[in-house]
């Protein structure tokens, strides 16, 4: 049972951690697949165009593996703040993010107003 949460309906609340639960499902399933990919026996490729076909498409799943590692983390983040009650609370100023954000972007742990403040700090690092 998720504890009532301050900001997000219970309805919204369910909606959003059924969409979470089956991302990361599908991240799962998807994972394990990569993984036996990339696992399994090479052939002996008599090509080296082939071989370098082959090396270049297991470099970028692994890469992608890794990403998607990533999203994995934020995913079961977002279901313990689910879980504490913690969720839809933006982890800086503590206002609501608001169900349409959630809904674009599940995982966010900041309003609008603070992510878009910590990407303006983020972009004048990089000029420098």
């Amino acid at each position: 049972m998720l504890p009532a949460d301050e900001y997000l309906s219970r309805e919204e609340l369910e909606t959003l951690k059924k969409g979470l639960d089956d991302q990361l499902e599908s991240l799962m399933s998807q994972s394990r697949e990569q993984v036996r990919q990339v696992t399994e026996v090479r052939e002996n490729d008599a090509d080296p165009l082939d071989l370098a076909v082959n090396e270049s498409n297991r470099d970028f799943t692994l890469r992608l593996a890794d990403r998607e590692r990533r999203l994995v983390a934020k995913i079961r983040y977002a279901l313990e703040r689910i879980q504490n009650g913690e969720y839809g609370a933006c982890e800086s100023c503590g206002e609501e993010i608001t169900y349409g954000r959630l809904m674009a972007r599940p995982v966010a742990t900041l309003c609008i107003d603070c992510k878009t403040e910590a990407e303006q700090v983020e972009s004048r690092k990089r000029v420098f």
